[in-house]
């Protein structure tokens, strides 16, 4: 890893009579520098005590971060740049999501201590791997595997339910772990434990991945989400959405959400237990509403109006869920049925939402009362000039708002 910032917290923390090594890359960045993606997080594991690191690490002039330097965390900043560096640890007692550690400065103890084998990689600024517990042998075969005993895994914290499914769905091409997925059926009811913000992140994640939907039928299969969340069992839909965003969109993990809803009215249940900001769950409840009409059979004439009426997110929206609704029917169409749904998707992209011309403001300067005679004239000259195809600008407007503001 060529990155001079790391290399300056290796410096500070790898000095002469320290163990060697004091300190390696962990975790994540390894993972994924071997599955050959994008590394956007490092982390680090020491030997050292946090105080000793944030003594070490000041004394090279690295500003410090104490963030979690009671869990034995110290955080290395180079300007938007961070490393959490954090001492070994073993578990001392655990309740099924906080740990009472004890350092050490044994990698292998530290790895056990770790949800998945893949996760539990180290390695140096030279790209030595050091695999206590045969990670790379499980990223080599695509196989999430719990360390140890899945069930007491899950037990120091029921989100490794969760993420097995979710490092899984990233693999993409492997075979789920049997007794990964036996552990996670058998404790299932443990997720009722977890805070919606949590398990949100997760299934966010999961459904970003390339192609979560067989991932997501694994899932309802093992009927683990049956308690918590019984309301997402569309995994068709999901996968005719994933299908069709690859074609004219990116992922976007609440639409993805939406996809799997089976019933409009559970929209709100669903924005509840994941804790949905205000903004995320009105557009959840949104998307399950649907409207039908937005497919290539809409006359074109229709489209701008109801673009303006909708918005171009609210419209891509719909068009992408209408799209894998009739993929999910066996409707794949051709080659001018496929054209017809791009055109329909990219409208908003090709053509500009119109701007209504006047405001409150020009009702009230036209000698309107305030009131709701305001309102109710601004919304009759606004259905006119939808009508009118958007055509008439800001006087023509105005002329009109005369007109009927007299009668």
């Amino acid at each position: 890893m060529a990155d001079r910032d790391l290399h300056a917290v290796f410096a500070a923390l790898q000095g002469a009579g320290d163990p060697d090594p004091a300190l390696l890359c962990v975790g994540g960045c390894v993972r994924d520098a071997l599955m050959d993606r994008p590394v956007v997080d490092v982390d680090l594991a020491t030997v050292h005590p946090p105080d000793i690191t944030l003594a070490r690490l000041e004394a090279a002039g690295i500003t410090v971060l104490e963030i979690g330097i009671e869990h034995g965390t110290v955080v290395a900043r180079f300007g938007h740049k961070l490393f959490q560096i954090t001492t070994l640890r073993v578990d001392v007692e655990t309740d099924g999501r906080h740990a009472r550690v004890a350092y050490t400065d044994d990698w292998a103890a530290d790895a056990s201590r770790r949800d998945f084998t893949m996760n539990a990689l180290y390695a140096d600024l030279d790209g030595n791997v050091f695999d206590p517990l045969g990670g790379a042998g499980d990223i080599a075969a695509r196989r999430v595997r719990f360390i140890g005993d899945a069930n007491e895994r899950i037990h120091e914290d029921a989100l490794r339910i969760l993420r097995f499914y979710r490092f899984h769905a990233q693999i993409e091409d492997g075979e789920i772990d049997p007794d990964g997925q036996a552990a996670c059926t058998k404790l299932a009811g443990s997720l009722a434990t977890l805070s919606g913000e949590r398990m949100r992140e997760e299934i966010f994640k999961l459904l970003a991945a390339a192609t979560p939907a067989a991932t997501w039928m694994l899932l309802l299969d093992a009927q683990i989400l049956e308690t918590e969340l019984p309301w997402l069992s569309r995994c068709d839909r999901l996968a005719g959405l994933v299908t069709v965003e690859g074609v004219v969109a990116g992922a976007d993990p609440l639409r993805r959400l939406a996809s799997l809803v089976d019933a409009k009215a559970h929209g709100e249940n669903i924005a509840t237990r994941l804790r949905l900001s205000n903004r995320d769950g009105e557009r959840l409840r949104d998307l399950n509403k649907r409207a039908d009409d937005i497919k290539p059979d809409l006359p074109q004439d229709a489209w701008m109006a109801r673009l303006y009426e909708m918005g171009a997110a609210r419209w891509r929206d719909r068009a992408l869920l209408n799209w894998a609704d009739e993929i999910t029917t066996g409707r794949t169409g051709d080659h001018l049925r496929v054209d017809a749904w791009h055109a329909l998707v990219a409208f908003p992209d090709t053509e500009a939402v119109p701007t209504f011309p006047i405001r409150g403001a020009d009702v009230i300067a036209a000698s309107v009362p305030e009131g709701p005679d305001v309102s109710r004239l601004l919304k009759e000259i606004e259905a006119w000039w939808i009508a009118g195809g958007f055509v008439a600008d800001r006087d023509a407007c105005l002329n009109e708002l005369a007109r009927r503001a007299v009668v």
